[in-house]
């Protein structure tokens, strides 16, 4: 490699994000990169020309392994859509100037969905224009829902925060009798994929009988069935645990917590904010059944327990860097990096790079037969291809009892 490498983080953050910058920047530097530059807030900020040299920050091994362990993204994210190449070259032309400048032979992106719409359009421009630099992917997303990967860095992390809370609320909802019972629901991320809410399923074991309900984005959402199935459960039992996708629909496409509120932010993507699932239906519940209930948003904990994290996704989250730098400096472009599951027992993986226009704008969702008839829970074909991504721990640096981070953040610098 003899030129520089830039990488960004985009979309939301993961535990395992900054393993994967680290396995960029290793690799680069093995590779022989000059320097490793890094975007402060993805792709917005390299058009305010803001980003730093990694080498000032990530000095030392404990540097690196310290970034493995921290989460959020530590270069800064954003969600900025880039415009079609014909609405506005002016940006693309900005954007290229600035790679020109600072001799960027590869730019990689760390992001999910949105952000291989990025390298799509950008590599697209570079073939347009006849530039050399060479544009990856590197698959980043607790959703899951990125298509032609078998899973991608950051899931299984969250899978295991969320089958590890699930499983102590389900204790915790023991605790107390109620004359009519307790309902507890628990909203999980998930707009139209439910990866995550399925993840549920891992606190069901030998000590613990797991949810009684799950419920997935992917079909629709009839709430009277779903005071029939929870009324039911409490004449067998007195409390109840339910887990639901934050993007629950009625068959009329309406997302349940817009039954309780409106949604008024939508991002530059033209996604809707969701929040409020779990509120309106333990009122409703209540108020139906005139049991106590609760509701519990897990919200960003789901993305930044590093302290939870699951070794198999650190360690991969930091091949796919790493794999994205060998992609460039072999020639590749307008590719991103997927996972292949090899074997399940013992659990292997390996990667490939694959076009990412056939990646970009698309969604993987839970196939419906992974799902059970009534599509309030989900098989042991869900839970058998979930339980690998969550095995191993890694272990914080301890500093006076609290995970130490790398530290100092970037967050304010750039040139």
């Amino acid at each position: 490699m003899k030129g520089n490498v830039i990488v960004g983080q985009s979309g939301g953050p993961t535990a395992a994000i900054n393993s994967s910058l680290a396995g960029v920047y290793r690799t680069a530097k093995d590779r022989g990169a000059g320097k490793v530059y890094g975007m402060l807030h993805g792709i917005q900020g390299l058009l305010q020309e803001r980003y730093i040299d990694l080498s000032e920050y990530i000095t030392t091994e404990l540097d690196a392994e310290l970034l493995k362990r921290t989460p959020a993204a530590f270069l800064g994210s954003c969600r900025y859509k880039l415009p079609e190449i014909h609405e506005d070259r002016d940006v693309y032309d900005k954007i290229f100037e600035i790679l020109e400048k600072l001799n960027i032979e590869a730019f990689i992106y760390i992001g999910g969905n949105d952000s291989m719409d990025t390298i799509k359009k950008l590599s697209d421009y570079a073939i347009i224009t006849g530039f050399k630099t060479r544009f990856i992917g590197c698959p980043k997303t607790i959703d899951n829902d990125l298509a032609l990967t078998d899973h991608t860095p950051g899931y299984g992390s969250a899978a295991k925060y969320i089958g590890t809370s699930v499983k102590e609320i389900i204790r915790d909802s023991f605790c107390l009798e109620y004359s009519k019972g307790l309902v507890s629901i628990i909203e999980i991320m998930g707009r139209n994929a439910g990866w995550l809410t399925g993840a549920a399923a891992l606190a069901k074991g030998e000590d613990c009988s797991g949810p009684d309900l799950i419920y997935l984005p992917e079909v629709a959402f009839d709430i009277q069935k779903f005071g029939d199935k929870v009324r039911q459960i409490l004449t067998k039992k007195s409390s109840a645990v339910i887990a639901v996708s934050e993007g629950i629909r009625l068959d009329d496409g309406r997302y349940v917590c817009e039954l309780g509120q409106s949604i008024d932010f939508v991002d530059a993507f033209g996604h809707k904010q969701l929040s409020g699932t779990a509120n309106y239906l333990a009122s409703y519940i209540a108020g139906d059944i005139g049991c106590k209930s609760r509701a519990i948003e897990l919200s960003t904990l789901q993305r930044s327990a590093s302290h939870c994290a699951s070794r198999v996704d650190i360690l991969e989250a930091y091949q796919v860097g790493g794999a994205a730098v060998k992609a460039a400096d072999e020639g590749d472009s307008g590719k991103m990096v997927v996972i292949q599951r090899l074997s399940d027992d013992p659990y292997q993986s390996g990667t490939e790079v694959k076009d990412v226009h056939k990646i970009a704008n698309d969604e993987k969702l839970v196939p419906r037969a992974w799902m059970n008839e009534d599509a309030d829970y989900v098989t042991d074909e869900f839970v058998n291809y979930v339980r690998p991504l969550i095995q191993g721990d890694v272990s914080p640096v301890m500093v006076d009892g609290i995970p130490r981070h790398l530290f100092p953040n970037p967050m304010t610098d750039g040139k």
